[in-house]
């Protein structure tokens, strides 16, 4: 049975020429399931109501599963699976951003972290495969820090190089390059 790709979108949700909306697109016209964790709007910071979406949204699922994350969404996946009881067949963290110290103006301060549940960032080995992708010149996570987080997991460390956050912001559309990931992590 091929596996599933469950987007989960960090703190701004949906973003038009997100490489995360281009790929669910993409992997979908290929004929590939794919899901979405619903958008929870760029104010809810409940840590809690995001977990549990990613919770919902892999019970709605038949067979197996691999999660895609991005920014914000590799500490809820983080956070979730802790609680889960369902098996994944890996993930793909895409540039998690460190939670743990100041973030840049415009995001939420280390209180509004913490009092949503965030904090603290989940450090345990994750249990299923995982590939943390991480950039030398990430504005929402030094890539020490970063690679610090990805061995607490468990999770196989790539260095993209220097590529910003992975986002529009960036200059970043479509990633090619998450199509070879999922295919590394999934069994189909």
């Amino acid at each position: 049975m091929t596996s599933t790709v469950l987007i989960v979108p960090g703190l701004r949700d949906h973003v038009a020429g997100h490489w995360q909306t281009l790929l669910a697109a993409d992997l979908s016209a290929k004929g590939r399931k794919v899901r979405i964790v619903p958008p929870m709007g760029r104010t809810d910071l409940d840590c809690g109501a995001r977990v549990a979406a990613i919770e919902r949204a892999v019970q709605a699922i038949e067979g197996p599963v691999v999660l895609v994350a991005h920014s914000g969404g590799c500490i809820m996946a983080a956070h979730w699976a802790r609680q889960t009881r369902h098996a994944i067949e890996g993930a793909l963290l895409a540039t998690p951003p460190d939670f743990e110290r100041p973030m840049p103006e415009g995001y939420p301060t280390l209180d509004q972290l913490r009092a949503n549940g965030w904090l603290p960032v989940p450090r345990r080995t994750l249990p299923f495969p995982s590939i943390v992708v991480a950039s030398r010149n990430d504005p929402l996570g030094e890539y020490r820090r970063v690679a610090e987080l990805a061995r607490d997991w468990g999770s196989r460390l790539f260095d993209l190089g220097e590529i910003g956050h992975l986002n529009p912001a960036s200059g970043y559309g479509r990633w090619p390059r998450a199509e070879l990931f999922i295919g590394e992590l999934s069994m189909n």
